[in-house]
């Protein structure tokens, strides 16, 4: 969930922007230390339970990381609030009697942004001199990265002007602005709208509302949405987005979308049918060291990722096995979400073989080389109980495109191996011993 802290440090960096001009994303500079692991400076005790990513950044990084589309496979959900909707029985576009207000959910990766960016580029009309859409963005990164996507879709569309309202971006008191359309984060946009009335929100057209999980997490962007959506016209298409769809959610939307067709797209189910799991029974620190180097030594490995239940550990065991010869990635909480997304595309292209990570890696990551996922330290809530689900996602990284995978969980204490059992209860799933000292049996598991 988003944080007062998150939000005051978007303020400031929105605080930042001086002009138009400046609106970019920086581009973090990712260079290994003297040991070959890249890292930042940071290291301090924290464990995976504190690393758990705030909805923005999650979003964020999944767009910055995101090469293609999400392939899924279930079925669209379409629901309809009564038998006149024009999804209820049409069999061609035309019947569709667009523009209809919408709500759509589904996950990361699915063309949500493509979908109603192009529904904006339909509606604008070039030789009219106003804004004609409104797009709401939860933060000022998330703003910036819809505005990409705007620019590239309507780079055919050379007449098309876009304004970004956000903190920063300073325009003369009383001046009407001359953009089609405007995305920005609630405050500003409503700021722009009746305080500094530089937007007629009369004359709007379309009003996206995007990341509505991610908005209704932040303090202040429910109210201030909604007393945006209130400054429309009636027949203002209203278009709500949002990846998850938990009854919060959808009491927003209700405020917000009157009338709206839904659809839904459930999120494609991880599964364990195809990771081979295995655990490690050692006594200490240095014996699951051990343990992974002879696995590495006993097996071909394309790529692996490692996961550490706090970031000192992560940064030990990435500095030992840089010292062993391999190449690796450190990639921890503390990291800019730029930074972060450096550091994994580079993982992804193959630069560094092992990625030592913390929590903030263990979901929506697809790299189709890793072949071993480890677990250096089992998954725990705050209260040390199994979290069962950050084990699925974790492990999930394995075992994708079709290809077999392979998880091995090193267990270090009886605390932790009560933590296997359990784990192997909830998902019915056994997990077989492995000893490492053992060459032939590391060979087995690999064929």
């Amino acid at each position: 969930m988003a944080t007062d802290s998150w939000a005051l440090a978007v303020d400031e960096q929105e605080a930042a922007v001086k002009s138009m001009s400046n609106l970019q994303i920086k581009e973090e500079k990712v260079k290994p230390d003297t040991n070959g692991v890249i890292k930042t400076s940071a290291t301090a005790e924290k464990t995976d339970e504190e690393e758990k990513e705030d909805r923005a950044a999650q979003s964020l990084l999944n767009k910055l990381i995101r090469s293609n589309l999400v392939d899924n496979t279930n079925q669209v959900e379409v629901l309809q609030r009564d038998p006149n909707s024009p999804l209820y029985s049409v069999k061609s576009f035309e019947e569709l009697r667009l523009p209809q207000n919408l709500i759509a959910q589904s996950q990361s990766g699915t063309g949500k942004t493509a979908a109603f960016v192009l529904a904006m580029l339909s509606r604008v009309e070039p030789a009219e001199r106003y804004p004609q859409c409104l797009c709401l963005s939860p933060t000022y990164e998330l703003a910036l990265q819809t505005g990409k996507v705007i620019e590239q879709m309507g780079k055919f569309h050379p007449e098309l002007k876009l304004a970004y309202a956000v903190r920063g971006n300073k325009l003369e008191r009383g001046q009407k602005i001359s953009e089609h359309i405007v995305i920005g984060t609630p405050g500003t946009v409503l700021d722009w709208c009746s305080k500094l009335k530089f937007i007629d929100p009369k004359k709007i057209k379309v009003f996206v509302l995007d990341e509505a999980d991610v908005m209704i997490a932040t303090q202040g962007h429910q109210d201030q949405s909604i007393r945006i959506q209130r400054m429309l016209p009636r027949n203002c298409q209203m278009l709500l987005f949002s990846a998850t769809f938990e009854d919060s959610v959808w009491k927003f939307a209700q405020k917000v979308v009157p009338d709206p067709n839904i659809i839904k797209l459930k999120r494609e189910e991880e599964t364990l049918d195809t990771i081979k799991q295995y655990y490690v029974l050692c006594s200490n620190r240095d014996e699951k060291f051990q343990a992974l180097c002879n696995l590495y030594g006993a097996i071909t490995i394309a790529q692996a990722m490692i996961f550490c239940h706090t970031r000192k550990t992560a940064s030990w065991l990435a500095a030992e096995l840089s010292k062993e010869g391999h190449q690796v990635a450190l990639l921890s909480g503390e990291m800019m979400v730029e930074q972060r997304a450096a550091v994994i595309e580079r993982f992804r292209e193959g630069k560094e073989k092992v990625l030592v990570t913390t929590n903030v890696c263990a979901r929506g990551i697809d790299v189709e080389q890793v072949s071993v996922v480890i677990n250096f330290d089992l998954p725990v809530d705050k209260d040390g109980n199994p979290d069962n689900e950050t084990y699925l996602h974790r492990i999930g990284r394995t075992g994708r495109f079709g290809k077999r995978g392979l998880a091995v969980n090193m267990v270090d204490s009886k605390h932790s191996m009560n933590i296997l059992n359990r784990i192997q209860e909830h998902f019915n799933k056994k997990i077989e011993r492995l000893d490492t000292d053992d060459l032939d049996e590391i060979e087995k598991i690999a064929n």
